[in-house]
């Protein structure tokens, strides 16, 4: 019994990085196609801010996730206060959630 409880411990381990690759290869799909790459970057800033500038500022917000999805589906975000119109992600809810947790995670 201890081996088996060993075996899929282990299975689930290897399971996780593979799993979290094909989540962030399928959220930088859904970011190229949905056109954010026109003004934001990974790391550097273009006409909007970078995801690691991005997901600093909503570092330890419990409230970060649910925020910038409204925002996406919205096709509008606050910038200094003003609603600004921005592109929204094409995509479904999950979709648009997997992107979310990429832009977080940078």
């Amino acid at each position: 019994m201890r081996q088996i409880a060993v075996v899929a411990v282990v299975a689930g381990l290897a399971w996780t990085p593979m799993s979290q690759a094909q989540d962030a290869a399928k959220a930088e799909a859904t970011i190229k196609s949905s056109g954010c790459l026109k003004c934001h970057s990974v790391s550097a800033d273009k006409d909007g801010p970078s995801y690691k500038k991005v997901a600093a500022k909503y570092k330890g917000k419990g409230d970060a996730a649910a925020k910038l999805e409204g925002e996406l589906k919205a096709g509008m975000m606050k910038v200094d206060g003003k609603d600004t119109k921005h592109a929204t992600v094409k995509g479904s809810a999950d979709d648009i959630k997997n992107v979310v947790a990429y832009i977080l995670s940078r």
